[in-house]
């Protein structure tokens, strides 16, 4: 049976070259202030609020906070203004509240925009986007290029490739400590009615091949791996888990210094959590919808890599 060991591990937080990162994923919630709470409750410290705007000004339908971590970050989003991409979020959220968003990095968009495209994605125009943020050398702005398919193009949710034009920004120190020890964004886990379609049209997405586990699929990127799984490999290894629906973004890994920092943290929110392996898997709060995250000390430790 191949494995899904990594490539050595990579600190740097954006790509060079033709590389591709799992960058972040985002939560869809109705309340964006119950779910910072809920963040931070979970030892994460979220940024300040933030809504998305158009390069002309125009607000895009959207806002967030993040849990920025030292690779990727956590991302929670809501419905900021009545526009076409705003209706999409609402209708989206509809369904449930919880994961619906992948994002993936790389140095260069345009291409990777070509590249799609001449794959027969159905895709949307390239769209530049900022928001505004506090530094603690006064406002700035974070920006960003995102490669956009049209809805239902991916089964699974908003699956996006970005670049990032504006890291200094984005990942600033101020934010990349938490109580809980976060420290990357590994991989996400997804629920698949179908692996043999999904691994296929993710590998055509990323560019990357894909492997076969014990539990399903998996594309193993440059850093991170989207591990696709049977329905039935997922119920019996993530019972507390049931999905609303298929195909289902019902968790993500995270990097940790510490398991036992995690879980005494846990503890104090009085959260469920149970350990596999030398994973600590954690449901997400309801304030940030279904899934739950996977804690680890070294990615070698979670359930499915091996």
């Amino acid at each position: 049976m191949p494995d899904t060991a990594s490539p050595p591990q990579i600190d740097r937080q954006l790509p060079v070259g033709g590389e591709i990162f799992l960058d972040h994923v985002g939560h869809f919630v109705r309340d964006r202030e119950a779910a910072g709470r809920a963040l931070a409750r979970a030892g994460f410290a979220p940024t300040p609020v933030s809504i998305q705007y158009n390069l002309d000004g125009s607000p895009m339908g959207t806002g967030n906070i993040t849990a920025m971590l030292p690779n990727g970050y956590i991302e929670v989003l809501f419905k900021a203004a009545d526009t076409p991409l705003g209706r999409e979020f609402e209708a989206t959220l509809d369904a449930y509240s919880g994961v619906h968003l992948a994002n993936f990095v790389v140095v260069d968009a345009e291409q990777a925009h070509r590249r799609l495209t001449g794959l027969g994605f159905a895709m949307r125009p390239l769209v530049q986007f900022r928001r505004p943020v506090d530094t603690e050398n006064g406002p700035d702005f974070a920006a960003f290029t995102v490669v956009r398919l049209e809805r239902g193009a991916m089964a699974e949710g908003r699956i996006q490739i970005l670049t990032h034009r504006t890291e200094h920004t984005v990942w600033q120190k101020r934010w990349l400590k938490h109580p809980n020890g976060a420290l990357a964004l590994i991989d996400l886990v997804i629920a698949s009615p179908d692996v043999a379609e999904a691994a296929a049209r993710f590998a055509r997405f990323t560019d990357r091949p894909t492997r076969v586990t014990r539990f399903g699929q998996a594309i193993v990127l440059e850093r991170g791996q989207v591990q696709l799984f049977e329905r039935g490999a997922f119920a019996e290894m993530f019972p507390e888990l049931p999905a609303p629906r298929l195909p289902f973004i019902g968790l993500y890994a995270i990097r940790v210094q510490s398991l036992a920092a995690v879980e005494r943290t846990m503890h104090e929110a009085q959260s469920r959590s149970r350990r596999l392996g030398a994973a600590l898997i954690v449901p997400f709060p309801e304030e940030l919808g279904l899934g739950a995250w996977a804690f680890v000390e070294r990615d070698a430790d979670l359930p499915w890599r091996g």
